[in-house]
């Protein structure tokens, strides 16, 4: 016998309300597609003649599937088994501490006790915890919590004593060990100086992280979000292979990795083969990242105006870790994503990029800047002319709003994210989350995020920036296609022919339901390549 022909599968959607991220047809009621492949978007009446597996989406609004362009999902997989610090489990040092007491008694002594989350801002003291709060908690094992921002952490005096951590010990190139009055570490270690206890940490298995990874495509889903990144691969088992071994095994989500290379920088051998960056594989390697600052919240972000306490933050990456990445990217042709939130940060990495050609061959962004939170003038107009991509997080100040009034004042605050004056401009932009490094309980969930730049008030109601707000159409279409061109993805981020047939329906619709409750939107089905990966109550 010959072969037997692929029989394809044809499917019609229709009877919805479709937004489509594409400009050319933004709207429609239908469409079609060929094994995942969408073929045709439009009326209902003008539905093309053939025979096809017909799907009625029942009226509901229809939207891309969600693009995070921004997260660290292995973190936030692994955080989920930790004491999570926020409301509305933690108000309080005083609520983290028994929690912590909870835990050991749980494990016994001797075993980490690892947190994540915290913001002092929240908590009702208003500062964040020490070593002697920690200590009274458990002083028979090491105790680690991470701040929301994840670049600040708080250790007791046992983790310390294993980190050989002492009023001699130097601060890190980076890096800063707090100090009391009289000169002994406070516990609190902020940038590099985290590296001298987190090298100690357990570490999961690869089995039990593949497992972990399992369990939060299934939340992934749930929120709508058909494709991630992993900003900050920190070995070769951590990046691609992790994800190829969750995809084996039931993991949807497309997925573009960004090599953490302070990691691999003194590693002659680590390359990006030509077959790994394919953009068509599920899981595609993206680039290097490099961090350049800290965070706003934690006032370590290289700032030019001094914070309100004193001090411009810290600069994290040396001049050697930026040359030999930008080298290598320009090498392998592949994108170099920096971390940089505080002005000083920005500028540096923008002038330095600003000399490059580019080296990219498929319109990607050779160069994308993460978080930017207050660029200059200079900086927006050498990042239009270049092409240089900003992904950026409304989500910040809308649930960190304490720490940024704290830091920069009401006036200061409103002027970060400037994300509408970076669109007039023409930066190319997108938006993300950030997922865990967030004050927020659920902190995957795209609505918040949306939300935030729509309304630019914060979730308790504070204006930041009302100058800068933008429509609900646009923040989507930074959130799907927009997101989908800055991470480098393929034939996604949008309902038109050619694309995949990753969508969402919605519980409501969010282009008619009031801004500030879009928050309250969730999804109720998610289909990804046409095939229904997720559906609410099933």
């Amino acid at each position: 016998m010959g072969d037997i022909m692929h029989k394809q599968r044809k499917q019609a959607f229709v009877n919805g309300r479709i937004f489509t991220s594409d400009d050319r047809n933004l709207y429609a009621e239908a469409m079609t597609a060929e094994d995942g492949v969408i073929t045709w978007v439009g009326r209902t009446e003008d539905l093309p003649a053939g025979e096809y597996e017909r799907v009625d989406l029942g009226g509901r609004r229809v939207l891309p599937g969600f693009v995070d362009a921004h997260m660290h999902p292995a973190m936030l997989a692994e955080f989920c088994r930790q004491i999570s610090c926020l409301p509305p489990k933690i108000h309080s040092i005083e609520e983290l501490t028994a929690e912590i007491r909870r835990t050991r008694a749980r494990q016994g002594a001797g075993r980490w006790i690892l947190g994540w989350g915290y913001d002092e801002g929240k908590f009702a003291e208003g500062r964040a915890p020490d070593r002697r709060d920690l200590d009274r908690a458990c002083d028979d094992a090491p105790v680690y919590m991470a701040r929301t921002c994840t670049h600040i952490v708080s250790v007791n005096s046992r983790a310390l004593e294993l980190a050989a951590i002492t009023r001699e010990t130097p601060d890190p190139d980076g890096g800063q060990i707090d100090r009391d009055a009289s000169g002994e570490p406070t516990g609190i270690l902020r940038e590099n100086a985290v590296k001298l206890v987190e090298r100690l940490l357990p570490k999961t298995a690869f089995e039990g992280r593949v497992r972990h990874l399992l369990e939060l495509g299934t939340l992934l889903s749930s929120q709508g979000i058909t494709a991630i990144t992993d900003m900050g691969a920190e070995s070769l088992e951590d990046g691609c292979r992790l994800y190829e071994a969750a995809a084996e095994q039931g993991f949807r989500q497309r997925v573009s990795v960004y090599y953490l290379w302070e990691f691999f920088m003194e590693n002659p051998g680590f390359s990006i083969p030509p077959e790994l960056s394919d953009p068509d594989r599920q899981v595609h390697a993206a680039g290097l990242k490099l961090i350049s600052d800290g965070s706003v919240s934690g006032r370590t972000a290289w700032v030019r105006q001094p914070y309100l306490q004193g001090g411009c933050g810290i600069s994290v990456c040396t001049d050697r870790e930026l040359e030999t990445a930008i080298a290598f990217c320009r090498a392998h042709r592949c994108q170099l994503s920096v971390h940089a939130m505080g002005g000083r940060a920005i500028d540096r990495i923008v002038d330095r990029m600003y000399a490059e050609k580019p080296w990219m061959e498929d319109g990607t962004p050779c160069l994308r800047m993460e978080h930017v939170t207050e660029p200059s003038e200079r900086a927006i107009a050498r990042a239009a002319e270049k092409g240089f991509a900003f992904a950026t997080q409304p989500i910040f100040p809308f649930c960190e709003i304490e720490s940024y009034l704290a830091n920069l004042g009401p006036e200061r605050t409103k002027r970060t994210y400037p994300v509408k004056a970076l669109l007039e401009r023409g930066v190319p932009l997108c938006f993300s989350t950030d997922a865990p490094a967030t004050s927020w309980a659920v902190p995957s969930d795209p609505f918040p995020c949306i939300q935030a730049a729509v309304t630019r008030r914060a979730y308790d109601g504070t204006d930041f920036g009302q100058d800068q707000r933008i429509g609900v159409e646009t923040a989507i279409q930074l959130y799907t296609r927009n997101a989908a061109r800055i991470a480098g993805f393929r034939n996604i981020g949008q309902l038109r022919p050619g694309f995949r047939a990753d969508f969402i329906l919605l519980s409501q619709d969010i282009l008619a339901v009031p801004p500030q409750r879009i928050q309250d939107v969730q999804v109720q089905e998610t289909y990804l390549s046409g095939e229904r990966i997720f559906k609410r109550g099933v």
